[in-house]
């Protein structure tokens, strides 16, 4: 089982930037995806979440309106694309995969990419 991010960096404030999960190893479409964040001396933080089936989204007060998830499960893959970005959105990126629906079977499929960084700064 593989979750693989890419498209981080360094961008100025007011800035975009598109992340991707490439994800292996798994039935892609029978699990929520989720895109979490966790800067330096902060705790985690759920950033957007996407059903399945693409059908449903949800997302942080703090991104409603500036980020979009997304998923292609023709492509094993999820995005985050991020505008009007801002210096409170420093931090590194992290996909996250769930099987649903959870049960004692399922209990246990859940996975995390390793992050990408993304730092906003002038």
């Amino acid at each position: 089982v593989q979750l693989v991010e890419s498209g981080g960096g360094l961008v100025q404030p007011g800035g975009s930037l598109k992340l991707s999960c490439a994800a292996s190893g798994f039935t892609f479409s029978s699990y929520a995806m989720r895109w979490y964040r966790q800067a330096p001396g902060k705790e985690r933080e759920l950033v957007a979440g996407i059903v399945r089936d693409g059908g449903s989204t949800n997302y942080a007060d703090s991104v409603k309106g500036r980020f979009t998830i997304s998923r292609d499960n023709s492509k094993n893959m999820v995005y985050l694309e991020m505008n009007s970005l801002k210096p409170e959105d420093t931090a590194v990126y992290l996909c996250y995969a769930r099987e649903m629906p959870v049960t004692l079977s399922t209990l246990k499929n859940a996975y995390w990419g390793q992050g990408t960084q993304v730092t906003v700064s002038s």
